[in-house]
């Protein structure tokens, strides 16, 4: 059903504006399906168009119907920018063995998640003990490996604490299911969170935030290794470009959830891989 979704949005990729036969290569782009498809392609729409202006050359996305799908990709060079979590990249970058993160917003140096529940007897999260809590998806930074290694580390062992663990695949299926009482608790990612209380599409008279995690590195660009440094640094300039203080770069910003973009580099996810480690998740 997923994948049908996908094509359904997508199709097989999303060209911004029409280019002449002789145009240099297009830049391929995709990102970890964190939220609904959807809400992917509304995000990505005004940065596509924008990273086309500013580079000069045309801008394809590339749709994958997983997080792991996203890594094979960059593997295999079928794409050459991507936004990872935290710990995407941090599969990637082991898997690649030079995967290069460039950018990161600057909200992303210290990211929180939301542990939410709708239901009124809970008011944190000891509350949910015996009762049944909804993760996103497993390869999710803020959805799944950083909540569960910080409740690891206050001796929470979430299959023996929970009654039933389930993983909803990414943020916003989350709070739907917490909601629509599926999940008696749930976590998911802070800015998510924000923006769908913003939206109006969380009641916040039912539902509520009991827990917010400590603060983590999560998400960020990365490009394939292989990809011409020139280009590299080009698209590396243009992100560092986008300017709050100008009405349409704003536009982006705000639609990345993003203040500014800022540089980043593979050591700031070396807790990420950490953390990984601790919970198994790497081998």
């Amino acid at each position: 059903m997923l994948k049908r979704t996908l094509a359904a949005v997508f199709g097989v990729a999303l060209s911004f504006t029409a280019v002449s036969a002789n145009a240099a290569e297009t830049l391929r782009v995709s990102a970890i399906p964190d939220e609904a498809p959807t809400e992917l392609l509304r995000k990505f729409k005004p940065l596509g168009a924008y990273l086309e202006q500013q580079l000069g050359m045309p801008v394809k996305f590339v749709p994958v119907a997983d997080y792991a799908a996203v890594v094979e990709a960059i593997a295999a060079d079928r794409i050459d920018l991507a936004w990872l979590g935290g710990f995407t990249f941090v599969q990637t970058r082991l898997k690649t063995g030079n995967a290069i993160p460039l950018v990161q917003r600057a909200e992303d140096a210290t990211f929180t998640s939301k542990i939410i529940s709708a239901d009124p007897s809970v008011n944190s999260l000891q509350d949910l003990k015996g009762k049944t809590f909804a993760f996103g998806s497993v390869s999710s930074t803020s959805g799944s490996l950083m909540p569960r290694y910080f409740m690891l580390q206050d001796g929470i062992k979430p299959e023996e604490f929970f009654s039933r663990i389930a993983y909803s695949g990414a943020h916003d299926a989350t709070a739907a299911w917490v909601q629509a009482g599926k999940a008696d608790g749930g976590v998911l990612n802070a800015s998510v969170w924000d923006k769908l209380v913003a939206a109006g599409k969380i009641d916040t008279r039912k539902v509520k935030v009991i827990a917010t995690t400590p603060t983590f590195y999560d998400y960020n660009w990365t490009v394939r290794g292989s990809l011409d440094p020139a280009l590299r640094e080009k698209i590396q300039a243009v992100f560092l470009a986008l300017d709050p203080a100008n009405p349409q770069h704003k536009a982006i910003l705000d639609l990345q959830a993003a203040s500014r973009f800022i540089e980043t580099n593979a050591e700031n996810y070396q807790g990420i891989e950490q953390a990984a480690n601790a919970a198994g998740l790497l081998k």
